[in-house]
């Protein structure tokens, strides 16, 4: 499909500009239709051709099986959040010893690719929630954020996805998400500014009151010492 100069000069100042379209990734209808295995068979052969395209020799034994691990990476891992059969299941149990203040998870190691060049982001979350009656598991918290993390992404979005899914399993508002993260799109091209972060937060319910919001922060600002 041939893009006119005009257009792709805007479809690339929105991807620099950090443009979000919607809370939810932009999935199409028939997004899984094909199997994970087809959909290896087929990134395959588009790795295939670009880079040949490049004019890299993939007989060379060194990038003779690149288009194939390529693919895999994309369907199993970078892009695995993408399937909604991989989303963790997150059992809550009744919060018997009636703890009542804010819990924080925080230095969650996250992973993710942002979607404007398809290079990595990656940082750090720090997800916190008031009980209302439930609590959750602690790795829960780290499988979701990995499991949102695992797709095209926008900063933005991936604190609003991690905060909402959170809710939904805890059935409360009161739910917070700040993520400090480096984006390769930033610091491996482009302005190659190395030393930036980009930092973002979703607060829910409770952690909008400046207060609470307060001790969320400085939660997360402690030195984990073991």
């Amino acid at each position: 499909m041939k893009i006119d100069n005009t257009l792709e000069e805007q479809y690339d100042e929105m991807g620099e500009n950090h443009i979000s379209t919607s809370e939810d990734t932009p999935l199409r209808k028939d997004a899984f239709v094909l199997s994970d295995k087809d959909k290896i068979s087929k990134i395959k052969e588009s790795v295939t051709d670009i880079l040949t395209t490049l004019g890299l020799d993939l007989e060379d034994d060194s990038l003779k099986g690149t288009p194939n691990r390529v693919a895999k990476m994309f369907v199993n891992e970078l892009f695995g959040g993408l399937n909604p059969d991989k989303k963790p299941k997150a059992s809550t149990f009744d919060n018997k010893y009636k703890y009542g203040e804010m819990l924080v998870e925080k230095n969650i190691t996250l992973y993710s690719t942002c979607e404007h060049h398809l290079l990595p982001i990656v940082g750090r979350a720090h997800v916190a929630y008031i009980s209302n009656g439930s609590v959750v598991g602690l790795s829960k918290m780290n499988r979701i954020v990995d499991y949102y993390a695992k797709r095209p992404q926008v900063q933005e979005r991936l604190n609003i996805q991690i905060v909402r899914e959170l809710q939904k399993v805890l059935n409360t508002k009161d739910v917070a998400c700040v993520i400090d993260a480096k984006h390769l799109c930033v610091n491996s091209r482009g302005i190659r500014d190395i030393e930036s972060s980009t930092v973002t937060a979703e607060y829910g319910g409770k952690f909008k009151e400046e207060a609470v919001r307060r001790e969320f922060l400085n939660f997360i600002e402690l030195e984990t010492k073991f």
